[in-house]
């Protein structure tokens, strides 16, 4: 299993309240297609926080099923409820994900010996490898590198960081720290690009779900030492990472695979559509970049 380069976020596409089996593999079909190098159901940008347990189950057995081992899936897993996370990680081995991308338990900010306890707990119940999540913006809490280490040692199926801090010093002091065999992907769009360059692996994206060839592009040039290229594309694919945050994810982002015929424009609440300003501005960084 080669975790490098470009994993797709991927949007969870619904119909009539329901997940959209038929928009989503026709959707994961087409990420493939366009050269993306891993996919990532039941994310933040999946809605995974308004899926029921037995649609988690759907979603990633869906998506296990469309790839059929062609490129990774890594499951979104986590709860801030240990016992939750457990049940949902097996859902994802049993599904036959390939890791489970597991986030540290937002509202609840546990200390360091909260955290060990959680991932061990879920180590012994369904073991597989699994990516931490580091997302303060979400969480409340970032997980320094140095805790994020101890996890590591006392949790070996901790294989690597989803670092989304978008702080490049963090970041690089995660490489530094935990060595070329511990897989850093970003977790911020803006800076894939620099944090590849001070060690990083890859990305796990919410632009590639509209630009997917550019994304893996970008990796590939990175790691292939054409750096003009690599430059290239980070600064073509910077007006779409600021459209994909003109208001919460997954709103624009979704809007935005709407625009472009890939699935309908269907949320659960609390996510709501775009406000009429910022669909012009989408429409606009859309339209510029080719996409609609």
């Amino acid at each position: 299993m080669q975790l490098r380069g470009a994993f797709t976020a991927l949007v969870t596409p619904f119909k009539n309240g329901a997940v959209d089996e038929e928009a989503y593999r026709a959707f994961i079909e087409w990420q493939i297609e366009q050269g993306i190098n891993g996919v990532v159901p039941c994310g933040t940008t999946g809605e995974a926080a308004t899926l029921s347990h037995e649609e988690q189950g759907q979603v990633i057995r869906i998506c296990v099923d469309q790839v059929k081992g062609r490129v990774p899936v890594i499951a979104g897993a986590g709860s801030n409820n240990t016992r939750e996370a457990i049940g949902l990680t097996a859902l994802a081995k049993k599904a036959g994900a390939d890791a489970a991308l597991i986030i540290t338990p937002y509202y609840n900010k546990p200390t360091p010996d909260g955290l060990v306890a959680h991932f061990k707990a879920i180590a012994a119940e369904a073991s597989m490898p699994y990516i931490l999540y580091n997302v303060p913006g979400r969480t409340g809490q970032n997980v320094l590198p140095k805790t994020i280490a101890r996890v590591v040692r006392e949790v070996p199926e901790v294989i690597g960081c989803k670092e989304a801090t978008g702080n490049i010093t963090q970041g690089s002091e995660l490489v530094e720290l935990m060595g070329k065999d511990f897989l850093v992907l970003s977790g911020d769009d803006f800076t894939v690009l620099p944090l590849l360059a001070v060690g990083g692996c890859g990305t796990i994206s919410v632009t590639s779900n509209v630009m997917p060839a550019k994304m893996s592009g970008m990796i590939d040039a990175f790691f292939k030492r054409d750096n003009a290229r690599a430059l290239a594309l980070h600064l073509e694919m910077n007006p779409v990472h600021r459209a994909m945050f003109l208001e919460t994810n997954p709103i624009p982002v979704k809007t935005a695979l709407s625009l472009m015929g890939k699935m309908g424009l269907e949320f659960r609440l609390p996510m709501v559509p775009l406000e009429a300003a910022s669909l012009a501005k989408l429409k606009e960084a859309l339209a510029k970049s080719g996409l609609i």
